[in-house]
């Protein structure tokens, strides 16, 4: 059984191709900037069967074909990784492409391991480099985020790298040339992107009583967005803003 915030059958940003997005319940980070606090708590959500899922995907294949896929997002989607990984080598069986995007923000176990082995793409949000940084960004250590990143390198599975840009906290120079010189020697990052912060999300956190933490942060500018672009390709050939 997965416990499932939400369902959206024609996601374009999330993988390859239209994906099929499942977005599961419960995260363990507090990102000051997350912008689906509602998906954080490991209650509420639908739970839903491996079966009732594939049902669901087979009849939204049409939409996206060869070219798309499955992508199990969140919230943070190897909390449960053991259902997941059912899920994942179901759909792998049945032809269909399976992306992860995660905060790898948890020890890798024989549950992760059984899910990864049949995940075509991770999608790894890096937040920060510096473990005091991300400590101040997420509420946690980074150190298994890196073992996430270092692991998947080491099974050969194919990498998107996200990176969210707030001014202030992720944008500076220092950091993002060490962000982007960690990864460079990696085989498997196929591409890194920039997440530019935004404040869509600030509403939800009035609606649940929950204060937000960066108010009066603004969105950074096009100049900006553009600086950490070029900062960023100094070490990684494909990098996007989305």
């Amino acid at each position: 059984m997965l416990r499932v915030h939400s369902i959206e059958t024609f996601g374009t940003h999330e993988g390859p191709g239209v994906r099929f997005v499942l977005f599961l319940q419960g995260c363990k980070l507090r990102c000051l900037y997350c912008h689906n606090p509602d998906t954080q708590a490991m209650t509420g959500g639908t739970m839903m069967t491996v079966d009732e899922i594939v049902e669901k995907v087979e009849k939204e294949r049409v939409y996206f074909g060869e070219k798309g896929g499955v992508t199990a997002s969140g919230g943070e989607p190897i909390l449960q990784a053991e259902a997941l990984g059912v899920l994942f080598e179901t759909l792998q069986a049945r032809g269909i492409h399976t992306a992860l995007d995660t905060n790898g923000a948890l020890v890798i176990d024989a549950h992760i391991e059984h899910l990864l082995a049949h995940t075509n793409l991770v999608i790894l949000d890096v937040k920060h480099l510096d473990d005091a940084k991300h400590r101040e960004l997420t509420g946690k250590s980074n150190r298994n985020v890196l073992a996430f990143a270092d692991y998947c390198e080491k099974k050969g599975i194919t990498m998107w790298l996200r990176h969210v840009l707030v001014p202030g906290y992720t944008d500076s120079d220092e950091h993002l040339n060490a962000w982007s010189a960690y990864f460079k020697n990696f085989k498997h990052v196929e591409r890194a992107e920039i997440l530019p912060y935004h404040t869509l999300g600030a509403y939800k956190y009035k609606k649940l009583g929950i204060p937000y933490k960066l108010e009066g942060v603004k969105p950074p500018t096009k100049e900006q967005v553009a600086h950490a672009k070029m900062l960023l390709q100094n070490h990684l050939p494909h990098v996007y803003i989305r």
